[in-house]
């Protein structure tokens, strides 16, 4: 077995067990009201770090304005309550829309 297929193995046993822990501890468990509300502000923090970073960067630099500008739309239909469709396609199409008019 090579040391690649071990740490998938690892790294699967470890995901099904992960898994397998919250349905296992429900109801056994209690959370406090305050480690539930930072769990949950921890939690948007992440989303709004990952989307600034797939919004803002490519490559290590700055992807442009194209990007963020289709994702601003996006998020504002999101916000607004469009449907899924709608918000990606309003997204992409000012995303490609500023890109053919020459904005990097």
């Amino acid at each position: 077995m090579s040391a690649s297929v071990a740490v998938i193995l690892v790294l699967a046993v470890g995901t099904y067990a992960f898994r397998l822990v919250g349905p296992a501890l429900h109801g056994r468990v209690e959370l406090p009201a305050r480690v539930q509300e930072l769990l949950s502000a921890g939690a948007v923090v992440l989303l709004v770090a990952l989307l600034a970073t797939g919004a803002l960067t490519e490559g290590g630099g700055f992807a442009g304005w194209a990007r963020p500008a289709g994702v601003l739309v996006g998020g504002v239909l999101a916000w607004r309550r469009a449907p899924f469709p709608v918000v990606v396609l309003g997204a992409a199409l000012v995303t490609a829309g500023l890109r053919a008019a020459g904005v990097a």
